[in-house]
Protein backbone atom coordinates (compact mmCIF):
# COMPACT_ATOMS: atom_id res chain seq x y z
CA UNK A 1 0.00 0.00 0.00
CA UNK A 2 1.57 3.48 -0.70
CA UNK A 3 2.14 5.78 2.10
CA UNK A 4 -0.01 8.73 0.82
CA UNK A 5 -2.85 6.75 0.07
CA UNK A 6 -6.33 7.70 1.29
CA UNK A 7 -4.67 10.94 3.08
CA UNK A 8 -7.17 13.28 1.11
CA UNK A 9 -10.25 11.67 3.12
CA UNK A 10 -8.56 13.04 6.58
CA UNK A 11 -9.72 16.75 7.71
CA UNK A 12 -7.95 18.50 10.23
CA UNK A 13 -9.80 19.53 13.14
CA UNK A 14 -10.71 22.75 13.62
CA UNK A 15 -9.42 24.85 16.89
CA UNK A 16 -12.23 25.41 18.96
CA UNK A 17 -12.23 29.43 19.84
CA UNK A 18 -11.07 30.31 23.24
CA UNK A 19 -13.46 32.25 23.39
CA UNK A 20 -16.31 29.43 23.79
CA UNK A 21 -14.62 28.31 26.73
CA UNK A 22 -16.80 28.59 29.20
CA UNK A 23 -16.11 28.22 33.44
CA UNK A 24 -18.13 27.38 36.48
CA UNK A 25 -17.05 30.69 37.99
CA UNK A 26 -13.75 32.79 38.30
CA UNK A 27 -11.01 30.86 40.10
CA UNK A 28 -10.70 32.87 43.43
CA UNK A 29 -7.78 32.85 46.12
CA UNK A 30 -7.80 30.69 49.74
CA UNK A 31 -8.82 34.09 51.78
CA UNK A 32 -10.94 35.38 49.21
CA UNK A 33 -12.85 32.69 49.45
CA UNK A 34 -12.50 32.53 53.09
CA UNK A 35 -13.79 36.17 53.27
CA UNK A 36 -16.51 35.50 50.97
CA UNK A 37 -17.88 32.44 53.74
CA UNK A 38 -16.65 34.98 56.39
CA UNK A 39 -19.65 37.49 55.03
CA UNK A 40 -22.00 34.89 54.98
CA UNK A 41 -22.13 33.89 58.58
CA UNK A 42 -24.29 36.76 60.49
CA UNK A 43 -23.05 36.27 63.62
CA UNK A 44 -19.48 37.02 62.65
CA UNK A 45 -20.13 39.97 60.65
CA UNK A 46 -22.38 41.38 64.07
CA UNK A 47 -19.09 40.48 65.57
CA UNK A 48 -16.71 42.10 63.49
CA UNK A 49 -19.24 45.20 63.61
CA UNK A 50 -18.20 45.48 67.33
CA UNK A 51 -14.96 45.14 67.42
CA UNK A 52 -14.24 47.73 64.92
CA UNK A 53 -17.02 49.70 66.86
CA UNK A 54 -15.14 49.30 70.22
CA UNK A 55 -12.03 50.17 68.63
CA UNK A 56 -13.40 54.12 67.47
CA UNK A 57 -15.34 54.63 70.40
CA UNK A 58 -11.56 54.06 72.20
CA UNK A 59 -9.43 55.95 69.74
CA UNK A 60 -12.05 58.68 69.39
CA UNK A 61 -14.49 58.80 71.80
CA UNK A 62 -12.61 60.51 74.59
CA UNK A 63 -11.55 63.32 72.11
CA UNK A 64 -15.40 64.21 71.57
CA UNK A 65 -16.23 64.30 75.19
CA UNK A 66 -15.94 68.02 76.82
CA UNK A 67 -14.43 65.90 80.27
CA UNK A 68 -11.19 64.01 81.36
CA UNK A 69 -11.01 60.56 82.61
CA UNK A 70 -9.42 61.91 85.70
CA UNK A 71 -11.71 65.46 86.21
CA UNK A 72 -13.52 65.29 89.60
CA UNK A 73 -16.40 67.23 90.82
CA UNK A 74 -16.67 67.06 94.35
CA UNK A 75 -19.94 68.73 95.24
CA UNK A 76 -23.13 66.90 96.23
CA UNK A 77 -24.00 67.81 92.56
CA UNK A 78 -21.59 66.03 90.87
CA UNK A 79 -21.06 62.92 93.17
CA UNK A 80 -22.96 59.85 91.90
CA UNK A 81 -25.55 61.13 90.00
CA UNK A 82 -27.29 59.05 87.64
CA UNK A 83 -26.92 58.33 83.50
CA UNK A 84 -28.70 61.82 81.67
CA UNK A 85 -27.86 64.00 78.88
CA UNK A 86 -25.00 65.68 80.36
CA UNK A 87 -23.01 62.58 82.20
CA UNK A 88 -24.24 59.61 79.13
CA UNK A 89 -23.36 56.85 81.94
CA UNK A 90 -23.56 59.16 85.30
CA UNK A 91 -20.16 59.83 87.62
CA UNK A 92 -19.14 57.74 90.11
CA UNK A 93 -17.98 59.02 94.09
CA UNK A 94 -15.53 61.67 93.24
CA UNK A 95 -17.48 63.20 90.19
CA UNK A 96 -15.74 61.94 87.40
CA UNK A 97 -17.68 61.26 84.49
CA UNK A 98 -18.55 57.33 83.81
CA UNK A 99 -18.73 57.46 79.92
CA UNK A 100 -15.43 58.93 79.24
CA UNK A 101 -13.79 56.22 81.64
CA UNK A 102 -15.55 53.06 80.40
CA UNK A 103 -14.34 54.69 77.07
CA UNK A 104 -10.53 55.01 78.40
CA UNK A 105 -11.16 51.65 79.81
CA UNK A 106 -11.34 50.32 76.61
CA UNK A 107 -7.85 51.63 75.39
CA UNK A 108 -6.13 49.47 77.87
CA UNK A 109 -8.32 46.51 77.83
CA UNK A 110 -8.18 46.24 74.24
CA UNK A 111 -4.57 47.09 74.36
CA UNK A 112 -3.77 43.91 77.00
CA UNK A 113 -5.86 41.77 74.81
CA UNK A 114 -4.30 42.18 71.34
CA UNK A 115 -0.71 43.04 72.80
CA UNK A 116 -1.15 40.03 74.64
CA UNK A 117 -2.33 37.84 72.56
CA UNK A 118 0.68 38.69 70.22
CA UNK A 119 2.74 37.26 72.64
CA UNK A 120 0.76 34.30 72.89
CA UNK A 121 1.47 33.95 69.35
CA UNK A 122 4.37 34.14 69.23
CA UNK A 123 5.82 31.90 72.18
CA UNK A 124 2.94 29.28 70.89
CA UNK A 125 4.09 28.87 67.39
CA UNK A 126 7.41 28.37 67.76
CA UNK A 127 7.33 25.99 70.87
CA UNK A 128 4.52 23.99 68.97
CA UNK A 129 6.35 24.41 65.66
CA UNK A 130 9.74 23.27 67.02
CA UNK A 131 8.04 20.11 68.97
CA UNK A 132 6.23 19.26 66.37
CA UNK A 133 8.70 19.51 63.40
CA UNK A 134 11.63 17.70 65.44
CA UNK A 135 9.40 14.94 67.32
CA UNK A 136 10.98 11.65 68.92
CA UNK A 137 12.49 12.43 72.51
CA UNK A 138 12.61 16.27 71.94
CA UNK A 139 8.59 16.26 71.31
CA UNK A 140 7.82 14.23 74.28
CA UNK A 141 10.23 16.76 76.75
CA UNK A 142 8.43 19.26 75.41
CA UNK A 143 4.97 18.60 75.58
CA UNK A 144 5.52 16.89 79.25
CA UNK A 145 6.46 20.23 80.17
CA UNK A 146 3.43 21.85 78.63
CA UNK A 147 1.18 19.02 80.24
CA UNK A 148 2.67 19.98 84.01
CA UNK A 149 2.03 23.70 83.30
CA UNK A 150 -1.53 22.90 81.95
CA UNK A 151 -1.98 20.90 84.98
CA UNK A 152 -1.78 24.14 87.64
CA UNK A 153 -4.69 26.68 86.70
CA UNK A 154 -3.30 29.49 84.78
CA UNK A 155 -5.57 32.30 86.52
CA UNK A 156 -3.25 31.01 89.25
CA UNK A 157 -0.03 31.61 87.89
CA UNK A 158 -1.15 34.90 86.54
CA UNK A 159 -2.00 35.71 90.00
CA UNK A 160 1.54 34.99 91.32
CA UNK A 161 3.19 36.59 88.55
CA UNK A 162 1.55 39.42 89.28
CA UNK A 163 2.21 39.43 92.87
CA UNK A 164 6.43 38.42 91.98
CA UNK A 165 6.28 41.62 89.83
CA UNK A 166 4.66 44.95 90.63
CA UNK A 167 1.17 45.98 89.60
CA UNK A 168 1.24 47.49 85.72
CA UNK A 169 -0.26 47.70 82.18
CA UNK A 170 3.33 45.89 81.17
CA UNK A 171 3.51 43.49 83.08
CA UNK A 172 -0.11 42.28 83.45
CA UNK A 173 0.48 41.70 79.36
CA UNK A 174 3.22 39.92 80.02
CA UNK A 175 2.01 37.82 82.60
CA UNK A 176 -0.67 36.84 80.60
CA UNK A 177 1.35 35.75 77.46
CA UNK A 178 3.81 34.34 79.24
CA UNK A 179 0.93 31.83 81.15
CA UNK A 180 -2.06 31.43 77.88
CA UNK A 181 0.44 30.25 75.47
CA UNK A 182 -0.10 26.41 75.85
CA UNK A 183 -3.23 26.30 74.09
CA UNK A 184 -1.45 27.34 70.79
CA UNK A 185 1.32 25.34 71.78
CA UNK A 186 -0.99 22.04 71.44
CA UNK A 187 -2.95 23.12 68.16
CA UNK A 188 0.40 24.08 65.91
CA UNK A 189 2.38 21.22 67.03
CA UNK A 190 -0.79 19.17 65.47
CA UNK A 191 -0.43 21.10 62.14
CA UNK A 192 3.20 20.65 61.87
CA UNK A 193 2.78 16.98 62.72
CA UNK A 194 0.53 16.52 60.30
CA UNK A 195 2.48 18.51 57.29
CA UNK A 196 5.68 17.20 57.68
CA UNK A 197 4.62 14.08 56.21
CA UNK A 198 3.75 16.35 52.87
CA UNK A 199 5.38 15.69 49.55
CA UNK A 200 6.11 19.21 49.70
CA UNK A 201 8.53 19.17 52.72
CA UNK A 202 10.00 16.00 51.54
CA UNK A 203 11.11 17.65 48.37
CA UNK A 204 11.94 20.60 50.63
CA UNK A 205 14.76 18.13 52.75
CA UNK A 206 16.08 16.45 49.67
CA UNK A 207 16.72 20.08 48.16
CA UNK A 208 18.84 20.65 50.95
CA UNK A 209 17.00 22.97 52.85
CA UNK A 210 17.81 23.64 56.56
CA UNK A 211 15.25 22.89 59.27
CA UNK A 212 14.69 26.31 60.19
CA UNK A 213 13.90 27.41 56.45
CA UNK A 214 11.12 24.77 56.48
CA UNK A 215 9.50 25.05 59.64
CA UNK A 216 9.59 29.40 58.91
CA UNK A 217 8.70 29.13 55.34
CA UNK A 218 6.52 26.28 54.55
CA UNK A 219 5.39 24.67 57.76
CA UNK A 220 4.01 27.76 59.49
CA UNK A 221 2.51 29.60 56.99
CA UNK A 222 0.98 26.66 55.85
CA UNK A 223 -0.50 26.76 59.63
CA UNK A 224 -1.39 30.00 59.69
CA UNK A 225 -4.97 29.78 59.47
CA UNK A 226 -5.63 27.48 62.96
CA UNK A 227 -3.08 30.35 64.73
CA UNK A 228 -5.15 33.42 63.60
CA UNK A 229 -8.13 31.48 65.01
CA UNK A 230 -6.74 30.34 67.79
CA UNK A 231 -4.47 34.00 68.45
CA UNK A 232 -8.61 35.90 68.05
CA UNK A 233 -10.12 34.11 70.46
CA UNK A 234 -7.21 34.24 72.99
CA UNK A 235 -8.06 38.03 72.91
CA UNK A 236 -11.45 38.21 74.71
CA UNK A 237 -9.61 35.71 77.41
CA UNK A 238 -6.78 37.98 77.75
CA UNK A 239 -9.25 41.09 78.63
CA UNK A 240 -11.13 38.69 81.21
CA UNK A 241 -7.94 38.06 82.93
CA UNK A 242 -7.14 41.39 82.74
CA UNK A 243 -10.51 42.58 84.02
CA UNK A 244 -10.01 39.94 87.04
CA UNK A 245 -7.02 41.04 88.03
CA UNK A 246 -8.12 44.79 88.06
CA UNK A 247 -11.06 43.49 89.90
CA UNK A 248 -9.01 41.64 93.02
CA UNK A 249 -6.44 45.18 92.17
CA UNK A 250 -3.66 43.24 90.78
CA UNK A 251 -4.34 44.50 87.92
CA UNK A 252 -3.51 48.44 86.37
CA UNK A 253 -2.76 51.14 89.14
CA UNK A 254 -4.74 54.12 89.36
CA UNK A 255 -5.20 56.55 88.30
CA UNK A 256 -5.42 54.67 85.01
CA UNK A 257 -8.91 52.78 84.77
CA UNK A 258 -9.37 49.73 83.06
CA UNK A 259 -12.83 47.91 82.78
CA UNK A 260 -12.03 45.55 85.61
CA UNK A 261 -10.86 48.35 88.02
CA UNK A 262 -14.32 50.38 87.30
CA UNK A 263 -16.17 47.40 87.83
CA UNK A 264 -14.10 47.27 91.36
CA UNK A 265 -15.42 50.45 92.35
CA UNK A 266 -18.72 49.98 91.19
CA UNK A 267 -19.10 47.02 93.12
CA UNK A 268 -19.19 48.65 96.42
CA UNK A 269 -21.91 51.01 96.02
CA UNK A 270 -23.82 48.51 94.05
CA UNK A 271 -27.09 48.59 95.78
CA UNK A 272 -27.12 52.57 95.53
CA UNK A 273 -26.30 53.14 92.73
CA UNK A 274 -25.80 50.14 90.29
CA UNK A 275 -24.98 52.06 86.75
CA UNK A 276 -21.65 52.42 88.16
CA UNK A 277 -21.36 48.63 87.65
CA UNK A 278 -23.95 48.52 84.96
CA UNK A 279 -22.00 49.67 82.48
CA UNK A 280 -18.27 48.64 82.78
CA UNK A 281 -19.26 45.14 83.34
CA UNK A 282 -21.74 45.32 80.27
CA UNK A 283 -18.36 46.47 78.23
CA UNK A 284 -16.57 43.56 79.15
CA UNK A 285 -19.40 41.33 78.19
CA UNK A 286 -19.88 43.22 74.78
CA UNK A 287 -16.28 42.87 73.80
CA UNK A 288 -15.90 38.93 74.82
CA UNK A 289 -19.05 38.17 72.68
CA UNK A 290 -17.64 40.55 69.77
CA UNK A 291 -14.04 38.75 69.71
CA UNK A 292 -16.18 35.23 70.62
CA UNK A 293 -18.50 35.53 67.51
CA UNK A 294 -16.02 36.93 65.14
CA UNK A 295 -13.48 33.84 66.28
CA UNK A 296 -16.33 31.32 65.66
CA UNK A 297 -16.74 32.74 62.57
CA UNK A 298 -13.16 32.98 61.25
CA UNK A 299 -12.64 29.37 62.47
CA UNK A 300 -15.69 27.99 60.15
CA UNK A 301 -13.97 30.52 57.09
CA UNK A 302 -10.59 29.17 57.15
CA UNK A 303 -11.40 25.81 57.34
CA UNK A 304 -10.67 23.80 54.41
CA UNK A 305 -13.32 21.08 54.63
CA UNK A 306 -16.16 23.49 55.00
CA UNK A 307 -15.23 25.09 51.52
CA UNK A 308 -18.04 24.44 48.69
Amino acid sequence: MATGAGLDRFQPINRVAESEFTFARPAITYWRDAWRRLKQNRAAMVGLALIIVLFLAATIGPLCSPYSYSDQNLTPQGINQPPSWQHWFGTDNLGRDLFVRVLFGARISLSVGIFASLIIMVIGVLYGGIAGYLGGKADNVMMRIVDVIYGIPTVLIVILLMVIFQPGLKNVMIAIGATYWIGMARIVRGQILSLKEQDYIMAATALGASKRRILLRHLIPNSIGPIVVTATLSIPGAIFTEAFLSFIGLGVAAPMASWGALANEGVNSLRSFPWQLLFPGSAICLAMLAFNFFGDGLRDALDPWMRR
